[in-house]
């Protein structure tokens, strides 16, 4: 039987989503850092080494980052021109970037959140930073996708509970901006220990065994930086996120999440 330390390894796995001789992209894990942190000096798993171990032992150049908890696409070069100029695309906001996120209540059905963010310092990483820096500019368009009502009164307040899927437009970069974003529109992502609900993260760990953010980095849009053609790449959701949506009701295929 396989123990509890492989069926982890496993989990920390990330697939290969796309490959050519300037890009490599793969679906990263929730739960694994993208490279080594002052977060957490005692890791040994990283996005960048084990999709370097993927490819062949060739040398990988992170363009952008996910939050450690934050699943889905990550893009990387594989040469240091490359990165630059996919680093310049990102910084220049032409790079289109999709998520997917289960939030608490009834999302409106679309709508745009401009609202400028402070940035967030860690002690250890950031502590140099300046603290005294002003909110940044911070825009993520959204889409509700689907919503459902339960049976179940997670908070005192109200017999049932509601829930909806959104799928996010993040037009700027900004540190946990999704996560600071939703919570800014009292619609928390079920999930987040940080800018969530305890009591509906508890919920969604104990009713649905699901002990992790859901949040998605789904789909990244961009023109190649050398054959000059318009790229799309997105990361499957999987069966347990499938088959949790399938559990509220919502459609529990790849493809109806797809264009």
């Amino acid at each position: 039987m396989m123990d509890e330390q492989t069926r982890t390894a496993d989990a920390l796995q990330p697939t290969l989503l796309y490959q050519d001789d300037w890009l490599v992209a793969v679906n990263k894990p929730s739960g694994l850092l993208v490279h080594r942190s002052w977060l957490d000096k005692a890791e040994t798993r990283f996005a960048m080494q084990m999709t370097r171990d993927l490819i062949g032992g060739r040398h990988v150049y992170p363009v952008h980052r996910l939050d450690r908890p934050t699943s889905g696409v990550l893009l990387f070069a594989l040469d240091p021109a490359v990165a630059r100029t996919l680093t310049e695309a990102f910084a220049a906001r032409k790079v289109h970037k999709e998520y997917l996120a289960l939030v608490r209540g009834w999302a409106p059905e679309e709508g745009l959140i401009d609202y400028p963010l402070k940035e967030q310092l860690d002690k250890i990483a950031d502590a140099f930073s300046d603290p005294d820096r002003p909110a940044q500019e911070a825009v993520t368009a959204f889409r509700r996708l689907h919503q459902v009502e339960l049976p179940f009164a997670v908070s005192k307040k109200h017999p049932t509970s509601r829930y909806s899927l959104v799928r996010l437009f993040p037009k700027t970069g900004r540190k946990h901006q999704l996560r600071r974003h939703l919570d800014h529109l009292f619609h928390p992502i079920v999930g987040d220990t940080t800018h969530g609900d305890g009591r509906h993260n508890r919920f969604f760990r104990e009713h649905y065994g699901c002990d992790r953010l859901l949040l998605i980095a789904h789909r990244l849009s961009f023109e190649h930086p050398v054959l000059k053609v318009p790229m799309r790449i997105q990361a499957p959701l999987g069966p347990e996120v499938l088959g949790l949506f399938a559990r509220l009701g919502w459609p529990a295929s790849e493809q109806d999440y797809g264009a």
